[in-house]
């Protein structure tokens, strides 16, 4: 049996998908800026699945905007924001971004005042703590939705609140790459600016994402060219990417409810069952946390070994995020002061559409046997 257990590294594509990426290919290839009807049927289609992306977080379709990735999403709005930087403003994030926004901070450093959250032991920001930080130079706050490797979820709409509170002149931009889908989002009700989003976080195409920006916010772009996206992003569109990412979005429209639930009762029972089955483990997902992230540490079972012994069995998990996998230590995991005896051996499971409750079982028995091997052999070195 092979059980995939890393849907917040990426997701297997839906085979609903994949249809309508290989129909764009066969029938849709015109380049959507060319003015004949070839180019104007691919545009259509990339209007359509725009309409397709805003209507997940309450948006206008104008509002949306696509992109190589999340990544990509949050290094635009970042830099964005920043345009005509001064040394005296001040920008505020947390210690647990992902990459992409972590380490745009740190190249910040040195051009302005960069300030850093830091959070409880559950990944919890304080509000207090960052209306002291937001003062009249504060240009902009970015704070992810859902953490990527612990799930904890930021209450976006308190914090909007505080930071305009502060300063209405403040942007506030927000990571919701792993909140996509799983969490009910609605950008008319949350005072926030911008929001990044990924395809292959919710079972579409990798290689594309969108960039939601508030309708009364300018941006400076990254990238100068043809105009495309509204000179947001310039560049010819990746048409296939784009429609494919748009089907997924519909697919998660339709069946949001009840696939929400289908991952909160899976990742219950998988709680549940390991800390019946397995001694000296802790859970550092927070228990109010997003529905498909679980982060489970064991005592003196180093996370590395686990992850290979696990893939042998075709069961994959990760020791977290794949954009930190080469890192020696996990900053995510240091934040929230976990102690180094549980830090190193923790490992992610994170559930998606494709995952069913007939592979507990088999995870649960295997990593039950894997945890009593490696603590044997370690035991006797």
């Amino acid at each position: 049996m092979l059980v995939y257990l890393d849907n917040s590294a990426t997701t297997r594509v839906r085979n609903e998908v994949l249809k309508e990426i290989i129909d764009v290919n066969e029938n849709y290839y015109g380049n959507p800026s060319s003015l004949h009807r070839m180019g104007l049927m691919a545009e259509k289609k990339i209007e359509e699945a725009r309409k397709s992306a805003a209507k997940l977080i309450g948006a206008k379709a104008e509002e949306i905007y696509f992109t190589g990735g999340g990544t990509e999403s949050n290094n635009i709005a970042i830099f964005g924001h920043l345009s005509n930087l001064n040394r005296d403003d001040s920008i505020i994030t947390t210690k647990i971004e992902h990459p992409s926004v972590y380490n745009v901070f740190k190249h910040l450093e040195g051009k302005c005042r960069v300030k850093y959250l830091d959070t409880d032991e559950n990944g919890k920001i304080s509000i207090e703590e960052l209306s002291a930080l937001v003062d009249e130079r504060t240009r902009l706050v970015s704070i992810m939705h859902v953490n990527n490797e612990i799930g904890t979820v930021q209450d976006i709409n308190e914090i909007g609140a505080a930071i305009k509170d502060k300063n209405k002149n403040t942007r506030f931009h927000v990571d919701g790459v792993q909140s996509y889908g799983k969490i009910k989002i609605d950008v008319q009700k949350t005072p926030l600016d911008t929001m990044a989003f990924s395809s292959h976080k919710i079972h579409g195409p990798k290689g594309v994402g969108s960039l939601y920006i508030r309708h009364s916010i300018k941006l400076a772009p990254l990238v100068y060219g043809g105009g495309q996206e509204r000179g947001m992003r310039s560049g010819t569109e990746n048409t296939s990417g784009i429609i494919g990412f748009g089907k997924a979005c519909d697919l998660l429209y339709e069946g949001f409810d009840r696939e929400v639930k289908k991952l909160y009762d899976l990742k219950d029972l998988y709680m549940k069952r390991l800390k019946e089955e397995i001694d000296d483990i802790r859970f550092n997902n927070p228990r109010d946390g997003a529905p498909h992230i679980i982060n489970v540490s064991f005592k003196n079972v180093p996370g590395e070994v686990l992850v290979h012994y696990l893939e042998g069995k075709d069961i994959y998990v990760s020791t977290g995020s794949a954009c930190s996998s080469k890192a020696r230590d996990n900053r995510i995991l240091e934040a929230i002061k976990l102690g180094h005896e549980y830090r190193e051996g923790a490992i992610r499971i994170s559930l998606g559409y494709f995952n069913t409750f007939d592979e507990v079982e088999y995870v649960i028995d295997n990593i039950k046997q894997a945890v009593k091997d490696i603590r044997s052999i370690t035991k006797r070195g």
